[in-house]
């Protein structure tokens, strides 16, 4: 190959899936393992009437290749990257890529499938289970987030079931509350909630010994993921329950992503969302809440065993923004996860857990965070894409340290870690107890919706309900299910469904062991 024949594009679609991700560099048919988000090529020379003037454009041709590849290794030498560069500013800072692995292969259609069973048995050949990890002392996660841990208190009050307390308020009682609140500034419909709570404030303030005081809360319980497992199914029939409240809206995603100032994936980083921003999203609840102890105060009837629940599907697995905010002390992994602050102010917390055969869900996310050009084939190619990434990744860092990868997550075009469900679970695990998780199938619930939210009353210690009541929460139709257009393109490949069957087998037989439930492997499901 000639210095002429040299030509750069870039591995992937031009239209982005769900999020904004790096892409591969090639040159030629070979990867280099780069970062780019550009497009160099050079244009044929024209005829042109004389053979020096041909030459002269030949030699600034030449030059010019030599400029580009000299500004390429400038840049790698001057990021001091080690697997990957950075050509342009990216809404992220990508420490490296991994390598792709020993099995490089052509991502086309269904032409490498032996290669990518390689690709497969090489990952699980790797796959390694560890009984624990370091849990990070209060202290260091204190220093880590001083203000949440300045703002809530590590006691609630006794006589609620939910944890709440009185914070003083020492505003001007004239002046908005919710000005400055970041969930309002970026949403018309928030806004017009924090409209209403706003015109209700001052009449819920308490006077205690001449100062205001203002009731907050915390979630009694979160709906902690999986995402395209369920989870806005069970979220749309619990509350229907008269004693459950939820935020002002689903997902608040302030655990994994608003407190770092992420509002979306492809915006890079905005500005952080303190804790009282989040607070104010149980307002509502804590007024009810507050309403009622006040009633039994005056021997009226209340209802004092009204809880607030909170249903971020992210909660469970999304710790991508660790590398970005805390030191990289634990060779790859990170050294705080979402669930060790909710544990450090909440230890009595309760999750609910969904998931599904996670074969079933990889496809079903594909399908929903899909923008364009979405096939069975197209699926398979990303999906052979993803594993090659993670495999890279494995022969260089641990498994664990590969799921919490914040570079191979976004350069993956498929989420295949979400489906690694045993991972996550054991981490949660090594903070709160087995009874305070409460796991659940997809498949149960889509066939046996009363016994799977009759599980859940039972869980969170709900009371009884009328005929009625249970009626329309166990009977209304299936919220968030596939949309038409999305089942029209049918199922994935076969050769798919068996290649990610292989990924994930070991771990679900290590989810179905810690669960002592086999139903976890998904060996006979079929398709939600």
């Amino acid at each position: 190959m000639t210095q002429m024949d040299y030509k750069y594009s870039l591995l992937g679609s031009a239209a982005d899936d769900y999020r904004k991700r790096p892409l591969l560099l090639q040159v030629d048919d070979t990867p280099m393992n780069l970062f780019a988000v550009l497009e160099v090529k050079r244009e044929l020379p024209r005829r042109w009437s004389t053979l020096g003037c041909f030459r002269k454009i030949r030699l600034y041709s030449f030059l010019f290749g030599l400029a580009v590849m000299f500004l390429i290794m400038a840049s790698y030498i001057l990021t001091g990257d080690k697997k990957g560069l950075l050509l342009t500013p990216s809404p992220y800072h990508f420490s490296s890529l991994v390598s792709p692995g020993p099995f490089a292969f052509n991502l086309s259609s269904v032409k490498d499938y032996a290669h990518i069973k390689l690709v497969v048995k090489s990952i699980t050949s790797k796959v390694e289970f560890r009984s624990s990890r370091q849990i990070p002392e209060l202290k260091a996660l204190v220093n880590s987030e001083p203000h949440m841990f300045s703002v809530i208190p590590r006691k609630f009050l006794p006589s609620v079931k939910n944890p709440c307390w009185y914070e003083e308020y020492t505003g001007n009682i004239t002046s908005d509350p919710y000005r400055t609140n970041l969930y309002a500034r970026y949403s018309k419909r928030f806004r017009t909630v924090f409209q209403h709570l706003r015109n209700t404030f001052r009449e819920h303030l308490f006077h205690h010994d001449g100062k205001l005081y203002r009731m907050r809360c915390l979630p009694y319980f979160y709906i902690i993921g999986q995402p395209k497992c369920g989870t806005t199914d069970l979220y749309d029939r619990l509350r229907l329950h008269p004693d459950v409240k939820f935020t002002t809206f689903k997902e608040p995603h302030w655990w994994t992503r608003k407190r770092f100032g992420i509002i979306r994936l492809s915006e890079g980083f905005h500005d952080r969302y303190p804790v009282e921003d989040y607070l104010d999203l149980f307002d509502q609840a804590a007024y009810q809440i507050q309403g009622n102890l006040t009633a039994n105060a005056s021997g009226s009837p209340s209802q004092p065993n009204i809880i607030i629940g909170e249903a971020s599907a992210s909660t469970m697995w999304d710790n991508n923004a660790w590398v970005y905010f805390y030191d990289n002390t634990t060779e790859g992994e990170p050294p705080f996860l979402i669930q060790d602050f909710v544990h450090a102010l909440q230890p009595d917390a309760r999750f609910i857990v969904m998931l599904r055969d996670p074969v079933e869900r990889l496809y079903s996310d594909y399908l929903y965070f899909g923008i364009a050009n979405k096939s069975a084939e197209d699926f398979h190619e990303k999906v052979s894409e993803s594993l090659q990434l993670f495999e890279g990744c494995l022969t260089e860092y641990t498994m664990r340290s590969c799921v919490y990868n914040t570079t191979v997550n976004n350069a993956m075009p498929v989420r295949l870690q979400v489906g690694l469900y045993i991972v996550y679970l054991m981490d949660w695990l090594t903070v709160f107890s087995r009874e305070q998780i409460l796991v659940l199938r997809l498949e149960d619930h889509a066939s046996n919706r009363k016994y799977t939210m009759h599980k859940v009353f039972d869980f969170l210690n709900l009371g009884p309900l009328t005929k009625e009541i249970e009626s329309d929460i166990t009977r209304s139709p299936a919220s968030n299910t596939r949309r038409p257009a999305d089942k029209n393109l049918g199922p994935m490949l076969p050769i798919t469904k068996e290649i990610l069957r292989d990924f994930y087998t070991p771990f679900n037989e290590k989810l179905a062991k810690v669960l002592r439930n086999d139903s976890f492997l998904w060996e006979n499901n079929s398709k939600l």
